[in-house]
């Protein structure tokens, strides 16, 4: 997609997406086969539900039937939010990764893995996972000091523990339900 044709796309959308209380992160046209998808992605702070997906794709669509932003051409809408790894290029983005992995690398060229604690103006603190039963350790790293930055998914993430007696309690009472009946 040329340039101009995503700057006048994104002059168009950005205020339908921002009235639906959403942030506008990307937006892509790649063609396929004979006919073209035009990729819109959607965030905001406190995540973007289907339903907030389907109203904002309605507003996009008319939009863009009452424009000729597209051409004259077939294309087809796909209106999502980014992906669970993806990569942390604006402020907000990091405020949003608030207590996630973070894969960094460092303008210096090093890699660091950590989790972010909280994030500022000037940078973020955050937490680095110790190795071979080490303590983690904290550090500040600057923004300046970012060359990129991509969320990392967590299967076993540190605030998902679940309490096993409590999940005892539960089947407990369970098998005695299963007895009585």
């Amino acid at each position: 997609m040329s340039s101009t044709q995503s700057e006048r796309l994104r002059e168009l959308l950005e205020p339908l997406v921002s009235s639906q209380g959403l942030d506008l992160e990307e937006i892509a046209v790649d063609a396929v086969g004979r006919k073209r998808v035009l990729r819109v992605v959607v965030d905001s702070d406190t995540g973007a539900d289907l339903d907030r997906i389907a109203d904002v794709s309605r507003a996009l669509s008319a939009k863009l039937d009452e424009t000729d932003a597209m051409g004259g051409g077939e294309y087809t809408l796909e209106v999502g939010t980014p992906g669970a790894e993806r990569p942390l290029t604006e402020h907000r983005h990091y405020v949003r990764a608030t207590g996630r992995l973070v894969g960094f690398r460092l303008t210096a060229g090093d890699e660091l893995v950590a989790r972010i604690l909280r994030v500022d103006d000037e940078g973020l603190d955050l937490e680095v996972p110790g190795v071979k039963g080490r303590k983690a350790t904290a550090r500040r790293l600057a923004f300046d000091d970012i060359g990129r930055a991509r969320v990392q998914v967590e299967f076993n993430r540190k605030d998902d523990k679940t309490d096993v007696t409590e999940t005892n309690d539960k089947n407990d009472k369970n098998d005695e339900t299963e007895e009585e009946a």
